[in-house]
């Protein structure tokens, strides 16, 4: 045996035992595929430069090429991202790193906007904004104001004074009552009209407030007391005429118990309704006087930033006048002065409709409800001729309570004419002072003549002729319902002045508020041209 057949040594270095046969030969390595044949060339031909080797890959534990070839998974002339010959995934081509567009842009602006340019459009964006807060702050709250006004004059105040006049009709439909049966069997027909008329008006006038209460809940449970009340107290009144027609003692008892369900049900349900209405009324008038302090506020702003901008734009140019931001300053001018006046001019109308109106026709309407309970306990007096006496049961109720609403009528007359403030108001009130003053000597005559034991003559003192209380009542009613018309009045102008006063300006802002726009924008545009 040759050198050459030789046994070769075993793995591990150790030399295989002579007769062993050898291992067979390791297969040759498989030919690289051929590439595809190139697409004939559709332009001019370039003759191929010299080749380039390219890297081997590893080979498995048999010798073979991974698959793909030889020279990587992508077969050679594959375009990069595609998939291989022997169905490889496809590699995705690298793109653009994640965010940077995002990180570019801000800093794109922030190199924009430390141009002259860029800080020019900034202060123009800013400025246009502060001139369309101002018109539409001014517009909203402007707006609210007005609305509250308007409440005032259309709403509010008709339903406090439709309050008091449902109060004073039911008293003096109480009244009246009292009056038509002490005359007797033979009711005269003006005290039976009267007491009609006010049943008439007092329902009137729940149906209209139960309309317009806007679902309040006070207002809404006092009227829904007043409503079932009221045919009650009529169906006892009914009740003591027809007795009283037939003579008999019991429509006596009849009058005084309808007289006990006006006094303790219907007269303070009609009260706490008039107060609810008048806290409404308090409410609206409140709010038309607040100040519109976020527009004030503003629209000082917006007026100091503008003045800015042009003083900004003489230190830079040396031009006096850009017309856009000079048109732009006049329009946030006139809405500043604007809306601080009318407000100015709103609140004095409102000050003097509380003042000259709404104080007095408080006092006046108490004034003549205290006159309405006097009457109806002088004319229960002699009704009830003693029987009902107060709760410590050493006097007669309805002469106590004569005396203390005659006291209630003084202080309401005192005090309604320091609050009169011209000949109109105060004339009134002096007549119904002096009548009262009348009224109070008659009816000291009246309690002589029934305490020595003549009831007809101090019945005929009390509903007969023109020397009667029942006479100088009626001139004391008079009186206090000619100043109540006054004062109305006098409230309605005053509060229809301050309505009037705010009339137009949400409108008004806005258009100047849109003009002072426009100059923002034309005169920045102006200025951005000039570095085109």
């Amino acid at each position: 045996m040759s050198d050459a057949r030789k046994a070769r040594p075993a793995p591990g270095g150790v030399p295989a035992p002579p007769g062993t046969p050898a291992p067979p030969a390791a297969p040759p390595p498989a030919a690289p595929s051929a590439p595809p044949e190139p697409s004939a060339p559709t332009g001019p031909f370039t003759p191929p430069g010299p080749s380039v080797p390219r890297p081997r890959t590893a080979r498995d534990a048999n010798g073979a090429a991974p698959p793909g070839g030889p020279y990587g998974s992508t077969p050679h002339g594959a375009a990069p991202g595609s998939a291989s010959r022997t169905g490889g995934a496809p590699h995705p081509e690298p793109g653009p790193r994640r965010g940077a567009g995002l990180r570019e842009g801000p800093a794109r602006l922030r190199a924009a906007a430390a141009t002259p340019p860029g800080r020019l459009r900034a202060l123009g964006a800013v400025l246009a904004l502060l001139v369309v807060l101002f018109g539409a702050a001014t517009s909203l709250e402007v707006a609210g104001r007005s609305d509250a006004a308007d409440d005032v004059v259309g709403r509010s105040q008709p339903l406090s004074a439709d309050a008091a006049h449902i109060y004073r009709s039911l008293a003096d439909a109480d009244t009246a009552a009292a009056s038509g049966f002490l005359a007797g069997a033979q009711e005269p027909a003006g005290v039976r009209e009267r007491y009609e008329r006010d049943i008439a008006t007092a329902a009137r006038l729940l149906v209209e407030a139960a309309a317009s209460t806007d679902g309040s809940a006070a207002s809404t449970a006092e009227i829904t007391v007043l409503n079932e009340q009221l045919p009650r107290y009529t169906g006892l009144v009914e009740r003591a005429r027809a007795a009283n027609r037939q003579g008999l003692p019991l429509g006596g008892a009849y009058l005084r118990y309808a007289n006990q369900r006006m006094t303790a049900q219907l007269l303070p349900a009609a009260e706490r309704l008039y107060e609810a209405e008048t806290a409404r009324l308090a409410e609206d008038e409140a709010d038309a006087r607040a100040w519109p302090a976020l527009s004030l506020a503003v629209g000082v702003v917006a007026l100091a930033a503008l003045a800015w901008a042009q003083w900004r734009d003489f230190r830079r140019t040396n031009r006096l006048v850009n017309p856009g931001l000079l048109a732009a300053t006049a329009a946030t001018a006139a809405v500043l002065l604007w809306l601080a006046g009318a407000h100015t001019m709103a609140r004095s109308g409102l000050d003097d409709a509380r003042a000259r109106g709404q104080n007095s026709l408080k006092v006046l309407n108490e004034a003549r409800i205290g006159s309405l309970k006097a009457r109806a306990n002088e004319n229960l007096t002699l009704v009830a001729r003693g029987a009902v006496l107060t709760d410590d049961g050493k006097s007669d109720k309805y002469a106590a309570g004569y005396g203390e609403a005659m006291a209630g009528l003084d202080r309401a007359l005192a005090q309604a004419r320091r609050l009169a403030d011209d000949p109109a108001g105060e004339d009134p009130v002096r007549d119904a002072a002096g009548w009262a003053g009348e009224w109070r000597e008659r009816h000291a005559g009246v309690r002589r003549t029934d305490e020595a034991g003549d009831y007809e003559g101090a019945l005929r003192q009390v509903i007969g002729n023109e020397a009667s209380t029942g006479a100088a009542f009626d001139r004391v009613d008079a009186a206090l319902r000619k100043a109540l018309d006054h004062e109305q009045d006098e409230f309605t102008r005053a509060a229809g002045r301050a309505r009037d006063a705010l009339t137009g300006l949400p409108a008004g802002a806005a258009a100047l508020a849109v003009l002072g726009t426009v100059g923002v924008v034309t005169g920045v545009n102006r200025r951005l041209a000039e570095y085109r």
